[in-house]
């Protein structure tokens, strides 16, 4: 599939570039990609949750009335998960929810994720650029040249560059990864991707294999 070249300021260079099929090509695998979406999402649980059980609770542990002849249930103690401000049954604890996918299939659910985006031409090639300084207006003149205003967008360039990345931070809807940081979950939630010269080449060397 081949893309035009475009600027920031949105304008064709004349240049064009040919997506790799490798990459941008394959039949895409749904199910590669539930499973690298899900492995992600699991990962930025934190599994911090606590609640306290019987024994951590703060109480006294006297037995509150005598076992018989009250008429009513049979109560040893104030701490316990029946009574207002008791432990909590079965509560949350603390636990890890991350799980493990083979290098394989999370390279074959990216290269399905980045099929679907050039399938639907949501793939937007720039020649390599860089801002002069940080500031959100560089970015937002940006987005505005390509007509994206108001839409997620997903830069992703070669290497870490922090005139781009923090110029960009403040915008709700526009993130900027470098291309080994590239998920599954970042391409699909992005309405388009924007790709760099420079970061075509490396993901063409990244996952073409």
């Amino acid at each position: 599939m081949e893309v035009k070249v475009l600027n920031i300021s949105g304008k064709e260079t004349g240049a064009k570039v040919q997506l790799p099929e490798a990459v941008f090509g394959v039949t895409p695998n749904d199910h590669a990609i539930y499973l690298d979406v899900k492995q992600y999402l699991a990962n930025q649980r934190q599994g911090t949750h606590k609640s306290k059980q019987r024994n951590e609770i703060a109480g006294s542990t006297r037995k509150l009335y005598k076992q018989k002849g009250t008429g009513g249930a049979r109560a040893g103690s104030i701490k316990s998960p029946l009574f207002n401000g008791g432990g909590r049954i079965f509560g949350p604890q603390p636990r890890d929810y991350s799980f493990k996918l083979n290098k394989k299939l999370k390279s074959l659910a990216r290269k399905s994720a980045l099929s679907y985006k050039a399938q639907d031409n949501s793939v937007v090639v720039l020649e390599d650029f860089n801002f002069d300084n940080i500031k959100t207006k560089n970015y937002l003149n940006l987005v505005n040249a390509l007509n994206l205003a108001g839409e997620k967008t997903l830069l992703v360039l070669p290497a870490q560059n922090n005139n781009i990345y923090l110029s960009s931070r403040n915008i709700q809807k526009a993130k900027v990864v470098t291309a080994d940081q590239l998920n599954t979950y970042d391409v699909l939630n992005a309405s388009k991707l924007l790709l760099t010269a420079n970061s075509l080449k490396t993901l063409e060397e990244a996952f073409a294999k």
